[in-house]
C-alpha cells in the first residue's frame, strides 16, 4: 500500500512538472478533440444506435481485426457486467460455473456451483492463459494465479468501451493467442467541455425475492484553457450490489451392476446418490477512476488511476446421498431405459450402517459460507512529444497492484436414511421420500456431526512497467510510418493458502467401530445431550421456482457456525471427547486437532518474472492500386525470465522401518528455479478496399501465451503408502504387503510458453449507419499446450538406490489446431414507415472445430488395473468410465462448436429497446473434475485381476457444460434531454443451466442450476 501511494505521488509530481515545463516550451494551443492516441479515439455517444454505429466505425477503421462494444453514454455499457458484455461478441463465450483459475483459490469444487454473472471468458474456444486483458492498452490482471483479469470483478460503469482483438499486431503487448480484451476508459479531452452524469438503479431476482440496495455511479469531466496549456480532469465513481439465489440438483456417476434385478444378470447402470441445495449470492462492486490530462503545443501527457474492488459472499445449505454402489439395491418394479440406465426406482442399502444409527443410504447435510474480496489498482502515466513533422515519441509508466482474499468453510452432518425414490426421466429429475423417511429426516436424533472444511487463501500480485515508443512518419505515397519501441516489466505473484488438510472429520463411519484401530466407539450424535443444538430444520421452499418437487426438509448446522473458527474448534472438541473415552478402553489414538495450516510451505506459491520486449512495425498504403491496399508488417522480440520459489516435500514413515521398506531421507528444502526463453513474433495485417462499403482483410501472425503463474508453482509432495498385516498369534511382527510411491506436482517450473501460428481472412460490408455484414475465417496452430500428465519423480534412498514416485502435474504435452468462422450482421430498417423505422436487428454466429495431437502417445481402452502410470495417464487425458473403459477423442476444453447472438432492437424518438438472445453449444469442462471423478467404480476389464471388485476403478468422467441460451430484455426512455429511465429483465424465459457427464450409456445429466429471472430499474441524469 505504501509503495502504491509513493508511486501514485511520483507520477502525479511528474505530470505537474511536465505541465510546468510545457509553459516555457510552447504557446497556448487550441482545444484538442482527441486523446492523442492515433490508434483508437474514444467517441461519446448518447443512444443505443449511436453506440452501434461508433463500434462499427472502430471495427471498420482499425489496423487489425477486432470487434468492439461502445457505451451508449459515458459509463453505460449495455449489460450489468463486463463478462456479460463480452459474451455477446463474435467468438467470445463464458462459463456459467464458479471455476477459479488457480486451484489454490478454492477447495476444488467450483465446477459444481453456478456463477450468477458468468466466469471464464474464452475467445475462439481458448480460455484461461490464452486471453490477455488490458486497461487502455496496458497490461492488467487480477491476483487470481493467472495472467488476466477476472472480468466479473470490473465495474462496467467505468468503461467507455470494450475492444476484442482477434489477431494483434507487433506493437501490441504479447501474451494472448486466443485474443486480447482491451477495456477502455474515457479521458477528459474526449468531451468538448464539461460533462456530468449520475445514475442509480435497483435490482432483484425472482428466486431470491430480495431487492438490493440502490447502486450509484457518477462522472464529472471538464477541461480548461490555462497559462500552462489545456488541462482536463475526469473523475468516475461506481458502486453496485446484487443479491440472487440459485438452486441446484446433481446426480452421482452411474455404476454398472449385473445383479440388480433378481434372476437377471443383464448389465444395469445405477446412480448411488444425488444432492441438491440452495445457494444465496451477494456481490458488491466498487470502482474509482480518475484522469488528469494536459496538452500544450507539441507536448501531451495524462495520468490515470483506476481501482476496482469486488466483494462476494455466498451461503449454502444442501443435502447429499451417497452409498457404496456395489451394495446398493433397487426395489422390484424399477424401470431402466434401453441402454440399461435406471429411470425410476426406489433405492436402498441394507448393508450400510453406523453404530447406533441402523442401516440405509448414507446421507449428509451441510451449511457452507464462502466469500472473496478482490482489489486491483492501476496507476499509469503517459507522455507524448511531437518533436517534428516526422518524429513522435511516447513514454509510458505503469504500476499495477492486485490482491484477493478468499474463504470457504463448511460444516456437515451425517446419517442413514432407509430409502429414496428417484425419477431421472424428466427434464429436471426428482428425488423423493415417503412419509416415514420424511419424518425420519426431520428428526435431529438421526444425525451426527460429520466433518468440517476450512479454507483460506490470500494472493497478491504486482507489476511495474516502463515503455518507450517512437514513430517516424514518411513523406511518401506508399510508406505511412515506422513504429518501434521497447518495453520492460517486473512482476511478482504470491499465493498463500490452506491445503491438503482442509477437510477433517468430526465423526465418520470409518472412524467409529469396535475395532481397536478405530479412534471412536460412537458418533457425536445430535441425540446425545452433549452434542445437541446448533442446528435447525431447513425447508427448500420454492425449489427451482416451483418447477421441481420440493425436497424433504432436513436438519442442517446453523449457518453462523461457518463464520467462526472458535465454533469449528468446539465441534472438533466432540471428536476429542469421544476419542479420549475410547482410549480409556485401551485404544491409543491421537485425539488432538488443529486448524488447517496456513502460510506454510504446503500452501505457498511465489513467482517472479522479468520481461523485455522490442518491436518494429511498418505501416504502408498503396492508394494508387486498382483496389487500395494498406496494412502493417512487424516483428516483436520478447525475452522472458521467470523464477519460482517452492519446496519438494517428502515425509518418510516413522522409524524403525519394517523390513523391505526403503530408507529414503526426508525432504523439505526451499528451492528456487529459474528459466529464460526468447521468442520472435512476426505479424502481417493487410486490408484491401474494394469500395467505400466493401473491404477485405488478411492477417498472419505468430503469438505466444506464457504459462499461468499457478502452473509454474515449484511445489511437489511425495509420499510412501506402506500397507501391512499382522499374522495371527502372539508376538507376531507386521509384514509388508505393498508399498506405493505417489505424489503431486502443483506446477512445473520448466513449462514453456504456448506458441501459435494464426491466419485470419475477413470480408466486411458496411452499407449504412450502424449497418454491416461481416464474415471471417480463421485457423490457429497451437504448439506445447499445457495438459495434466502422470510421470515419475525419482528419489534415492541412503544406499543410492532410485525409487520412482508416480506424480501428476502440468506439462507441455499437446499440440492442436483450432479453425472456424465468424459471421455478423446488423442494420436498422430506416425505410419502413413511421414508428416501424426504429426497428433494427443484430446478430453473430461462430463455428469452431479443433483437433489435438499428444506429444507422447496416449493409448489404451482401459484405465485398469488402477493405480498404474498408464491407467492414470489415459484417465486424465481421455476420460475413463466407472467400469474402467476409456472414452478417447476428447476435444479442447472450453470450446463450443457453435455459438450465436441475436438481438431485436428499437430506437425511435425517446425510446430505445433491446431483446437479446445469447446461446452457446455444449462444451467440455473437464475430464477429471470434482463430482465426476472417484475411486468407487467396478472394474469390468476382463484382463484385470480386479474384475468385478468394488472400488477397483479410479475413474474420471468427461464433464460437459450443456447447451445454454438466455433471453434478456432492456429499455431506456428519454424523459428529457438530460434525464433517462430504464429497466431490464435477465433470463426472461427462465432457463435452467445443465451439466452432463459422459458415460457409455450416453450423456447423462450431472447437474441442473436454476436462478430465475433478474430485474433492474435505472434512472440516469447527465448534462
Amino acid at each position: 500500500m505504501t509503495n502504491l501511494k509513493k508511486t501514485a505521488i511520483a507520477v502525479g509530481v511528474a505530470q505537474l512538472v511536465l505541465m510546468a515545463s510545457g509553459a516555457a516550451l510552447a504557446q497556448t494551443a487550441p482545444a484538442a478533440k482527441t486523446t492523442g492516441d492515433d490508434k483508437t479515439v474514444t467517441v461519446i455517444v448518447s443512444d443505443q444506435r449511436g453506440a452501434l454505429e461508433s463500434a462499427q466505425n472502430i471495427k471498420k477503421n482499425a489496423d487489425e481485426i477486432l470487434d468492439s462494444v461502445v457505451a451508449d453514454d459515458i459509463g453505460k455499457l449495455p449489460d450489468r457486467s463486463v463478462t456479460e458484455v463480452l459474451q455477446r461478441m463474435p467468438g467470445v463465450t463464458i462459463d456459467r460455473t464458479m471455476n477459479r483459475v488457480d486451484p489454490q483459490q478454492g477447495v476444488g469444487d467450483g465446477i459444481a456451483h453456478f456463477a450468477a454473472e458468468g466466469t471464464g471468458v474464452s475467445i475462439r474456444g481458448l480460455g484461461s492463459g490464452q486471453v490477455r486483458s488490458e486497461f487502455n492498452g496496458r497490461d492488467s490482471f487480477s491476483a487470481n494465479g493467472g495472467r488476466s483479469l477476472s472480468f466479473e470483478d470490473v465495474p462496467p460503469e467505468l468503461m467507455a468501451g470494450v475492444d476484442v482483438y482477434k489477431n494483434p499486431s507487433a506493437e501490441q503487448i504479447e501474451g494472448g493467442i486466443g485474443g486480447l480484451v482491451n477495456l477502455r476508459t474515457a479521458l477528459p479531452f474526449d468531451s468538448k467541455g464539461r460533462k456530468f452524469a449520475l445514475s442509480t438503479d435497483v435490482s432483484g431476482s425472482s428466486l431470491r425475492k430480495k431487492v438490493s440496495p440502490p447502486s450509484l455511479s457518477g462522472l464529472y469531466s471538464d477541461r480548461w484553457e490555462t497559462e500552462l496549456g489545456q488541462i482536463g480532469l475526469l473523475i468516475d465513481l461506481a458502486h453496485s450490489k446484487i443479491a440472487s439465489q440459485s438452486d441446484s440438483m446433481s446426480i452421482s456417476p452411474y455404476v454398472s451392476r449385473n445383479d440388480l434385478v433378481a434372476g437377471d444378470n443383464k448389465m444395469r447402470w445405477v446412480t448411488p446418490g444425488a444432492s441438491w441445495g440452495s445457494n444465496t449470492y451477494e456481490r458488491t462492486r466498487d470502482g474509482l477512476y480518475g484522469a488528469l490530462q494536459w496538452k500544450r503545443g507539441d507536448l501531451m501527457s495524462y495520468v490515470t488511476f483506476l481501482r476496482s474492488k469486488y466483494q462476494m459472499h455466498t451461503g449454502e445449505n444442501s443435502f447429499f446421498v451417497g452409498t457404496n454402489p456395489a451394495t446398493l439395491s433397487v426395489d422390484p418394479g424399477a424401470v431402466f431405459d434401453d441402454r440399461g440406465a435406471l429411470v425410476t426406482g426406489t433405492l436402498r442399502d441394507t448393508t450400510n450402517s453406523g453404530v447406533g444409527f441402523g442401516t440405509g443410504l448414507g446421507f449428509g447435510t451441510d451449511a457452507r459460507s464462502s466469500g472473496r474480496d478482490s482489489d486491483t489498482r492501476d496507476v499509469s502515466w503517459s507522455g507524448t512529444w511531437r518533436a517534428s513533422n516526422a518524429w513522435t515519441f511516447k513514454a509510458d509508466l505503469q504500476h499495477v497492484q492486485a490482491k484477493t482474499e478468499g474463504y470457504d468453510n463448511t460444516i456437515g452432518l451425517g446419517g442413514w436414511v432407509p430409502s429414496q425414490t428417484v425419477n431421472l426421466g424428466g427434464s429436471v429429475p426428482s428425488f423423493t421420500f415417503d412419509k416415514a423417511a420424511q419424518d425420519f429426516l426431520a428428526d435431529p436424533s438421526h444425525y451426527y456431526w460429520g466433518f468440517t472444511q476450512v479454507h483460506k487463501d490470500v494472493a497478491t500480485a504486482k507489476m511495474n512497467t516502463a515503455r518507450i515508443d517512437a514513430k517516424f512518419t514518411f513523406d511518401s505515397p506508399v510508406l505511412n510510418d515506422l513504429r518501434f519501441g521497447l518495453r520492460a516489466t517486473e512482476r511478482s505473484s504470491l499465493t498463500q493458502s490452506t491445503h491438503d488438510s482442509e477437510w477433517t472429520q468430526i465423526t465418520q463411519g470409518w472412524a467409529v467401530g469396535p475395532n481397536s484401530w478405530q479412534p471412536l466407539a460412537q458418533f457425536a450424535g445430535l441425540g446425545d445431550p452433549r452434542f445437541a443444538g446448533n442446528t435447525s430444520l431447513y425447508k427448500f421452499n420454492n425449489f427451482f421456482g416451483g418447477t421441481a418437487p420440493m425436497p424433504a426438509s432436513v436438519i442442517v448446522p446453523d449457518m453462523g457456525l461457518t463464520g467462526s473458527l472458535d465454533a469449528i474448534a468446539k465441534l472438533h472438541g466432540y471428536f476429542t471427547t469421544l476419542c479420549t473415552e475410547a482410549n480409556a478402553t485401551g485404544r491409543t489414538n491421537d485425539c488432538s486437532w488443529s486448524l488447517p495450516p496456513y502460510g506454510n510451505a504446503t500452501g505457498l506459491n511465489e513467482q517472479h518474472e522479468r520481461t523485455q520486449a522490442a518491436y518494429a512495425q511498418l505501416r504502408f498504403n498503396f492508394e494508387k492500386a486498382p483496389y487500395p491496399i494498406d496494412g502493417n508488417v512487424g516483428v516483436r522480440v520478447v525475452r522472458t525470465n521467470p523464477e519460482s520459489v517452492g519446496f519438494t516435500l517428502f515425509d518418510p514413515p516413522k522409524k524403525p522401518l519394517l523390513p523391505g521398506v526403503p530408507d529414503i531421507p526426508a525432504s523439505s528444502q526451499k528451492q528456487s528455479f529459474e528459466n529464460v526463453y526468447t521468442k520472435v513474433l512476426p505479424s502481417l495485417n493487410l486490408r484491401m478496399k474494394v469500395s467505400d462499403e466493401l473491404q477485405f482483410r488478411a492477417a498472419l501472425s505468430r503469438g505466444m501465451s506464457r504459462p499461468d503463474f499457478y502452473q509454474l508453482q515449484a511445489y511437489t509432495t511425495l509420499s510412501m503408502d506402506v500397507k501391512t498385516h499382522t499374522p495371527p498369534g502372539e508376538n507376531q511382527q507386521p509384514v509388508v504387503d505393498s508399498i506405493s510411491y505417489t505424489g503431486n506436482l502443483r506446477g512445473n517450473t520448466a513449462l514453456k510458453p504456448v506458441m501459435a501460428n494464426n491466419i485470419d481472412l475477413t470480408a466486411e460490408y458496411y452499407f449504412g449507419r450502424a449497418s454491416s455484414a461481416t464474415l471471417g475465417v480463421f485457423s490457429k496452430y497451437l504448439k506445447d499446450l499445457v495438459i495434466g500428465q502422470t510421470t515419475v519423480y525419482p528419489l534415492q534412498d541412503v544406499a543410492g538406490k532410485t525409487y520412482d514416485f508416480m506424480v501428476s502435474g502440468p506439462v507441455n504435452g499437446m499440440d492442436a489446431r483450432v479453425s472456424g468462422l465468424e459471421a455478423g450482421f446488423q442494420t436498422y430498417f430506416d425505410k419502413l414507415p413511421g414508428l416501424w423505422s426504429g426497428i433494427g436487428v443484430s446478430g453473430n454466429y461462430t463455428y469452431i472445430d479443433s483437433s489435438t495431437t499428444y506429444h507422447a502417445p496416449v493409448t489404451g481402452t482401459w484405465c485398469t488395473p488402477k493405480d498404474t502410470l498408464q491407467a492414470n495417464q489415459v484417465r486424465n487425458l481421455q476420460g475413463c468410465d466407472t467400469d474402467g473403459r476409456v472414452f478417447g477423442n476428447m476435444p479442447l476444453s472450453g470450446m463450443s462448436r457453435n455459438s450465436l447472438n441475436a438481438a431485436l432492437l428499437y430506437d425511435k424518438g425517446p425510446l430505445s429497446m433491446r431483446l437479446a438472445y445469447s446461446w452457446r453449444g455444449k462444451y467440455l469442462q473437464s475430464t477429471n473434475a470434482y463430482g465426476t471423478a472417484g475411486g468407487d467404480g467396478i472394474d469390468r476389464n476382463p484382463a484385470s485381476p480386479n474384475q468385478g471388485n468394488a472400488y477397483s476403478v479410479n475413474y474420471g468422467l468427461p464433464t460437459w457444460g450443456g447447451a445454454y441460451g438466455q433471453v434478456d430484455f432492456g429499455f431506456q426512455y428519454k424523459i428529457t434531454d438530460n434525464l433517462r429511465m430504464g429497466a431490464q429483465v435477465g433470463n426472461l424465459t427462465n432457463q435452467v443451466y445443465k451439466q452432463y457427464m459422459q458415460q457409455q450409456i450416453g450423456m447423462k445429466l450431472r447437474a441442473a442450476f436454476y436462478t430465475g429471472r433478474s430485474f433492474g430499474a435505472q434512472l440516469n441524469y447527465s448534462f
